[in-house]
């Protein structure tokens, strides 16, 4: 068998409905739209949730919440993360965005304390956790709040 050999099993597939194709198809002249209108025009329809004038759905629910345009948006590093970075080693947003940890665009990088740490490094962010600091300092390595 072949994929040319292939066909759908009888009774699953239809053949499209062709409408406007005169009188005697059954969905000719006005091609199955009805008389006049704004649906019988080309180009005519509605629009996503319009409901025929009545109130939409999404303008009669009441809208909770805040949301700050303003938000800055910082990607999370974990102090188990950085296991693969040899000792000694300066630690910052560019070689973070290489190694694969931090993707996408954000405002700057937050370092947190899940996980350990067993090399001393220097980390540049531009926020840590203050448990993040001190157990980065306690294996000798630095933070360095940008």
């Amino acid at each position: 068998m072949k994929l040319n050999e292939l066909s759908p099993s009888i009774g699953s597939s239809k053949s499209r409905k062709r409408v406007g194709r005169g009188v005697a198809s059954g969905s000719g002249k006005t091609a199955g739209r009805g008389n006049k209108g704004h649906k019988a025009r080309s180009g005519g329809g509605v629009k996503p949730g319009f409901e025929g004038g009545q109130m939409p759905i999404h303008r009669r629910l009441p809208k909770r919440g805040f949301n700050n345009i303003f938000r800055k948006e910082y990607a999370i590093v974990n102090l188990r993360d950085l296991s693969q970075f040899e000792t000694g080693s300066i630690v910052d947003q560019t070689v973070l965005s290489q190694a694969g940890l931090v993707k996408g665009r954000y405002f700057g990088v937050k370092l947190l304390a899940l996980g350990e740490i067993k090399q001393p490094l220097t980390i540049k962010v531009n926020k840590a956790s203050n448990s993040a600091i001190q157990k980065v300092e306690a294996v000798g390595g630095k933070v360095e709040v940008i």
